[in-house]
């Protein structure tokens, strides 16, 4: 194939990939389920199990889904306000930090015992820890719960352990390259992967203001937008070259850009951006999902496993804050559903070759329950809360 056939050819597929998603996505959302979910299974249709369109293993397609992925990282940065989790920090940093250990733990222990090997078990507990930010925090609007005392706090877990999540992804990565699976290399590893975002956080703090501040005074919103990304870009290869997560230098530079006063420009520049990359990534996931192995009894087993694992771990978390009066039950439902983070993990362990088509099946398979089955279960819970009624928005009539 000439490079001319080649470059039409990608053209056709994306065309596909964007049309399929797209479509689906809508779908989605008129049923009243995230968007993510109608990418994935885009994903599936268009890949090697049904139409055999989209390969995610082209590099052309691979570039793209890692760019989406990074600017996906850096939307999430953006509308991450550290300064306003704050007033939650301590209840939600205990509900994080226990609800990545337990699921991490419990799964860990559980598919160690069925066999599985070392690392593919870390990277499938990795999947278990962090909990989808658009999904909860879009069902808790709905309802009226986001502005309450465990909105925030669901929102500052969120938040916390989807940082958490990527750090052990640092770490997974780490192991992947070669180093040993040992305590002291963890150890070392995590310290590496922490201390990247302490720092970049701390010296960010200091440095990005006056850059923007002098970047104002050119009175060009694109160029301050362009700068934004350049500085995602910059941070995201910093990232890769100390050996941390390239996508955490994403996320912590939407992070240090919240705080500015040209954040909406960064962001009405990024969003149209993400708009056409993201759903490429999310595509790639559905494609490597092989549909064989998602009905073979040890795919359910291993998928029944981290549903349970997950669940208790979470629900457990909710209730660990003794001095918390709220509604604990709602917290813990709310930090039930599983996303971007655990697909991204998925899709990590499947690169480095630490899941097979079985493995990396059953996280994509437990995404989807999870995405499908919270938001009813995150209502129940809220309907059943006294201050329901009064919180529910208003809907207007047609």
């Amino acid at each position: 194939m000439t490079d001319a056939q080649s470059f039409v050819h990608l053209l056709l597929v994306l065309a596909a990939v964007l049309l399929t998603t797209r479509a689906l996505s809508a779908l989605a959302e008129k049923l009243g389920q995230p968007a993510i979910l109608g990418e994935l299974v885009g994903g599936v249709l268009l890949g090697a199990s049904v139409l055999g369109i989209l390969d995610p293993n082209d590099p052309a397609i691979h570039t793209l889904a890692q760019l989406g992925l990074l600017i996906l990282l850096f939307e999430i940065g953006l509308a991450t306000d550290l300064r306003a989790l704050a007033k939650v920090g301590g209840t939600a940093t205990v509900i994080a930090v226990i609800g990545v250990m337990l699921p991490f733990a419990f799964g860990f222990a559980a598919l160690s015992a069925m066999g599985i090997g070392r690392l593919g078990a870390i990277v499938c507990a990795a999947a278990l820890t962090a909990t989808s930010i658009g999904i909860s925090t879009r069902v808790l609007a709905e309802l009226g719960f986001l502005q309450t005392k465990e909105g925030r706090v669901v929102l500052g877990a969120a938040v916390l352990d989807d940082i958490i999540g990527l750090v052990i992804l640092s770490v997974i990565a780490s192991f992947a390259a070669g180093a040993a699976i040992t305590t002291t290399g963890i150890i070392r590893t995590s310290a590496i992967a922490f201390g990247f975002v302490l720092i970049a956080l701390l010296v960010g703090g200091f440095v990005v203001p006056p850059l923007f501040r002098a970047a104002k005074r050119l009175r060009s919103p694109t160029t301050i937008a362009v700068l934004g990304l350049i500085f995602a870009f910059s941070l995201a290869a910093l990232a890769g070259l100390l050996g941390s997560a390239i996508i955490v230098g994403a996320f912590i530079a939407g992070v240090l850009l919240n705080g500015i006063q040209q954040r909406e420009e960064v962001l009405v520049f990024a969003a149209p951006i993400g708009s056409l990359l993201t759903p490429i990534f999310f595509a790639s996931v559905g494609a490597s999902v092989d549909l064989r192995a998602l009905a073979a009894p040890r795919t359910l087993l291993i998928t029944l496993v981290l549903l349970v694992v997950g669940v208790i771990g979470k629900l457990i978390a909710a209730y660990v804050p003794v001095w918390f009066k709220g509604n604990k039950a709602l917290i813990g439902t709310a930090m039930l559903p599983r996303g971007e983070v655990e697909l991204i993990v998925a899709q990590t362990g499947l690169a480095i070759g630490a899941l097979d088509a079985t493995l990396f099946g059953a996280i994509a398979l437990m995404v989807l329950l999870t995405t499908l089955l919270s938001p009813p279960l995150i209502k129940v819970v809220a309907n059943r809360d006294p201050r329901a009624r009064e919180l529910m928005p208003v809907k207007l009539a047609p």
